[in-house]
């Protein structure tokens, strides 16, 4: 997505430890025309791979909501993201499952509501980066608990030398990324998505 690619290319950082500052548009501001544009190419790309029929869409929290919720508003869909701490007002069971956090290099549990999901449900996963796989892949877990399937996985950025897509092409879905980054020394190279 090339409007992706050149944000990327001129405001993207490299934070140190494989990490990508974006948080000027993508994950902390969120540039809404952007997220739309998003949005859009996520559903394009995954109709283009054959998927449809999907009933919801899901995501962490909290990076991943912008673009999950307008994919989510452009299949007219809920979207559901996974709690990583359960509140107060979280009293029914719940689907969970972990996850290595790659910013904050700890385990996290990722709960949703069982009232939101069934194996009457096709979701799409989307998520702000695919860097090791390990969000997605818990997020894949809790689905399966439930009985729903995962029909498709998109990411924003992809960090390929992570192997993340490598860890989670086993599972058989669809993958689409926006745009890949790959660490050349201090410098970032911004390529697109697949």
């Amino acid at each position: 997505m090339k409007q992706l690619v050149e944000r990327i290319r001129e405001e993207g950082e490299n934070a140190g430890g494989g990490i990508v500052k974006v948080d000027g548009f993508l994950n902390h501001q969120v540039d809404t025309a952007l997220t739309q544009l998003m949005g859009e190419r996520f559903v394009e790309m995954f109709l283009t791979k054959g998927v449809h029929d999907i009933t919801k869409v899901i995501t962490a929290e909290v990076s991943g909501i912008p673009s999950a919720l307008i994919t989510a508003q452009l299949l007219d869909v809920p979207m559901i993201y996974a709690r990583k701490h359960r509140s107060a007002v979280m009293t029914d069971d719940y689907f969970a499952a972990e996850a290595k956090s790659r910013t904050k290099g700890e385990d996290v549990m990722l709960m949703i509501s069982k009232k939101y999901l069934s194996v009457l449900d096709r979701v799409l996963i989307i998520d702000d980066f695919l860097a090791t796989g390990s969000t997605i892949s818990a997020l894949c877990q809790a689905v399966a608990e439930s009985g729903a399937i995962v029909g498709g996985i998109g990411c924003v950025i992809e960090k390929p030398s992570e192997g993340g897509r490598e860890k989670l092409e086993p599972l058989g879905i669809p993958i689409a990324t926006l745009a890949q980054v790959v660490f050349d020394g201090e410098e970032l190279e911004v390529g697109p998505g697949r």
